[in-house]
């Protein structure tokens, strides 16, 4: 008798054990519940500790209340100025409304199907109205906010706020980078080609400067010279003049020595035909150059430098 009462207080105690366990559950620090009663909702919990439901009627889903990742695929959207960009964004995310949540999209997977839809569409949208430069760089910040905004407000009504929203990468297609390298590579040649011609003129102007520079010097040069040798002309001139009025038969002799010097020793092939007797040699008969009476009027009287090929008297040897 005492083991059987014994035996139904531990099998009473055992199932007051399971319906105590079946009555609490736990909420972690980084989720939020949902208690269910056949399917409906009958109460959301978001604090975190011990909790008490309504055993085998009632059943717990937990939803995570953090902030979620999105990782949007990559997608071509037309700027304003008609430029076509592959643009990688992604968002953040928490559940506000985990009731809401549930009952539209009632899991992670197809919440965030639902918000790469939104966020896609707001995305061709915001970058349809501005420009490639302004993606890139001017107002970005001011595209991800009404980017953000615009997700967020349609994400309401299945119960998340959108966080933040970022565009990772906006590039333009390959075929088009490559198009607008090559355009750049054409306007860069172009300007080159363009100081090079500039760097030519630039340089046939300064040789011609210096080149007219050098003339009007070379002309100067010319003139100062000229000007000098005829200074030195009439000076040499005025000395022989002086010289010869000094004493006229030096000068005479002298000269008939420089003509000597021409007609003789310059080393030409040049044939002479002169008398013995002519003026031309009469320093050769008197050292003083007075006629001795055998010379005849007709020989070269002037007593200049023979004249080539002259057929009066012995013809001399060639060379002599």
């Amino acid at each position: 008798m005492k083991n059987g009462f014994l035996g139904i207080v531990g099998i009473l105690a055992v199932a007051a054990a399971a319906l105590a366990y079946l009555s609490t559950y736990v909420i972690d620090p980084t989720r939020q519940a949902l208690v269910l009663q056949f399917g409906e909702v009958k109460e959301s919990v978001r604090d975190a500790g011990l909790h008490v439901k309504a055993p085998l009627i009632q059943n717990v889903i937990f939803i995570d209340k953090r902030i979620l990742d999105l990782n949007a695929p990559p997608i071509e959207a037309i700027a304003a100025d008609k430029k076509r960009l592959v643009v990688d964004a992604f968002a953040r995310y928490r559940i506000t409304n985990p009731v809401l949540f549930f009952q539209t999209v009632n899991n992670i997977n197809e919440a965030n199907q639902r918000l790469s839809t939104f966020l896609q569409s707001s995305l061709r949208t915001e970058l349809a109205r501005a420009t490639f430069e302004q993606i890139v760089r001017d107002d970005r910040a001011d595209l991800m906010e009404n980017i953000r905004s615009d997700v967020s407000s349609r994400a309401t009504a299945i119960g998340i706020d959108v966080v933040d929203v970022k565009i990772r990468r906006a590039d333009l297609p390959q075929a088009n980078s490559e198009a607008i390298f090559r355009r750049m590579q054409t306007e860069r040649q172009r300007e080159a080609t363009e100081i090079r011609a500039q760097g030519e003129e630039q340089a046939r102007r300064t040789r011609a400067r210096a080149d007219r520079t050098a003339t009007v010097i070379r002309a100067d040069a010319q003139r100062d010279g000229e000007v000098i040798r005829g200074d030195g002309d009439a000076e040499r001139n005025r000395i022989f003049a002086e010289a010869y009025n000094k004493d006229p038969e030096f000068f005479a002799f002298y000269r008939s020595m420089r003509a000597y010097e021409d007609g003789l020793g310059n080393g030409s092939d040049t044939s002479l035909v002169l008398s013995p007797n002519s003026k031309f040699f009469r320093f050769f008969n008197n050292p003083t150059g007075k006629p001795d009476g055998r010379a005849t009027p007709s020989d070269n009287e002037g007593g200049g430098p023979p004249i080539a090929g002259t057929r009066s008297g012995p013809a001399l040897a060639e060379g002599q």
